[in-house]
């Protein structure tokens, strides 16, 4: 009898191109994975895999570090090798849409994927980001959207999916930040459509592009509700928190899309200010759920995969 083999941590395209053989022994199969680079540091498989046993689905999830040109191969691959789907992560959220054969309207008008399923031998992108995010924000701070005033830092695949939902649930005011503001432009052009309907205009803009600087963070502080981190920064510990500590407010509320084990800089300079924070868990959660149900059409068990992610984190 041969004997079993666990999941290897971390595929290549090389293990993707020799699959089978790379494979042999390892049961249940392996079927779902994230992609990204780099990608050992995700959780997914740890949360996904507690799913699949919840639900006594006969496969497994694992992490496939693939390089921006080696997306194209990577992906034909997954398809050749009979996979139900994969999770994609930075940087490949924007790349991964030239090389899918159909992409959901929603996901379409966010520029980027971080879900994908394979149905009929088709590639089909998602992004459940969106979701994710405002299902964390109910979670965490126990208020919708649609009754906050948004700050958004970063326009990259995690922050347009933010901003795009946030636009879609009626918000009552927008602005996106970011260091190049061009691309806050860009975005806000998209999203003018959203908040382009008869309503009684405040004292500021309810959309607006800023530069991500102290100055202008300054003055939208006391028109805002709830600040988003949508970009890395901060989760190094070398790294300074993305909005100066004395810019924040108790009022506010602070969300970080990272996560990790210990608080971001970002979350430590809230709670020193007296703001509420919380990190991106939740998010993370909930859209891990949302592609567990576009992959398998069933209901996803939330609570045993918070837990999983909870006890990865504690080590």
């Amino acid at each position: 009898m041969m004997k079993r083999k666990q999941p290897t941590e971390v595929y290549t395209l090389a293990d993707l191109q020799n699959w089978p053989a790379v494979t042999r022994g390892v049961q249940p199969p392996v079927r779902l994975a994230v992609i990204g680079d780099p990608v050992a540091h995700s959780l997914s498989p740890q949360m996904q895999n507690a799913a699949l046993l919840e639900t006594e689905i006969p496969i497994q999830y694992s992490r496939v570090l693939l390089r921006e040109t080696e997306l194209k191969d990577g992906l034909e691959l997954f398809r050749r090798n009979e996979f139900v789907g994969f999770n994609v992560t930075l940087p490949h959220k924007e790349s991964v849409l030239s090389f899918v054969d159909e992409v959901d309207d929603a996901a379409k008008e966010v520029g980027a994927l971080n879900t994908i399923a394979i149905r009929d031998h088709k590639l089909v992108g998602f992004n459940t980001d969106g979701i994710g995010f405002s299902q964390a924000i109910r979670d965490d701070f126990f208020v919708d959207l649609r009754d906050l005033r948004v700050l958004v830092l970063g326009a990259g695949g995690a922050a347009r999916a933010i901003a795009f939902e946030c636009a879609r649930q009626g918000c009552e005011r927008l602005v996106i930040a970011t260091r190049t503001r061009a691309k806050a432009e860009q975005l806000v052009q998209k999203l003018h459509r959203f908040f382009a309907g008869p309503r009684v205009l405040g004292p500021v803009a309810r959309l607006q592009a800023i530069g991500w600087d102290e100055s202008e963070l300054r003055m939208q502080i006391p028109h805002t509700d709830l600040v988003v981190n949508a970009t890395p920064v901060g989760v190094q510990r070398s790294d300074h928190s993305p909005v100066a500590g004395h810019l924040l407010a108790p009022h506010l509320m602070i969300f970080d899309t990272t996560y990790g084990a210990g608080r971001s800089s970002l979350l430590k300079a809230a709670s020193e200010m007296g703001a509420r924070g919380s990190n991106g868990v939740s998010m993370l959660v909930h859209q891990g759920a949302r592609a567990f149900e576009l992959w398998f059409r069933r209901e996803a068990p939330v609570t045993v995969m918070r837990r999983a992610i909870a006890e990865a984190l504690a080590g």
